[in-house]
């Protein structure tokens, strides 16, 4: 039995704080205190813990899916993110993306070349090609995809579709209007003062 289980915790809330509170701890002191459960001896990132964390408050509070994180910037969390889906009927605002939006407002920057972030998962093919756009400089991540699909969160299907043709995808994609759609391209590619990103 583990010297802390959340079974036996006032709250799963005083659970997770005694756990940050742990691992930011000297370690001197550590040794006069129980030791955390086996899957916790690995959280002794600070960053980690924080999208864990939030990731947890996020299923116990209602308003989303488990899934949490933070970006850092000079050693500093600058934005947190939770999954806010069902709460804001909105399928992209998966934790990742909402923390990336947080952060370039935070900074006043569409990119964050010099920002790593934190999340409680691996992240989806959406929220990857965000990071990508996002240019964040790291990717640290706690749930591989193959746990998220044990409770119900499969995007393996979304990485077989991309690998399809377009006839053969499950939700139609028809092009048309090709040479009309490129004028947008063209006058992108001449013009002078663009903001490239």
């Amino acid at each position: 039995m583990c010297g802390i289980s959340p079974l036996v915790a006032r709250s799963h809330r005083q659970f997770v704080d005694w756990s940050v509170d742990y691992f930011s701890m000297d370690s001197r002191l550590k040794q006069h205190l129980p030791q955390p459960c086996n899957e916790r001896k690995n959280m002794d990132n600070p960053f980690m813990a924080r999208a864990i964390q939030l990731s947890l408050d996020n299923v116990l509070s209602g308003q989303g899916g488990p899934f949490g994180a933070v970006i850092v910037n000079d050693g500093k969390i600058i934005a947190e993110g939770v999954n806010r889906v069902t709460i804001d009927n909105d399928p992209t605002a998966h934790a990742e993306i909402v923390v990336i939006r947080k952060a370039c407002a935070r900074l006043n920057s569409f990119t964050l070349k010099d920002c790593e972030i934190y999340t409680s998962c691996e992240p989806c093919p959406m929220c990857l090609g965000a990071i990508y756009w996002a240019h964040l400089s790291r990717i640290h991540f706690g749930n591989l995809a193959a746990d998220a699909s044990k409770v119900g969160f499969d995007d393996s299907f979304i990485y077989q579709q991309i690998a399809r043709p377009f006839s053969q995808r499950k939700i139609p994609m028809l092009q048309m209007m090709r040479e009309e759609a490129l004028a947008a391209f063209r006058s992108w590619q001449k013009k002078p003062n663009k903001i490239s990103y």
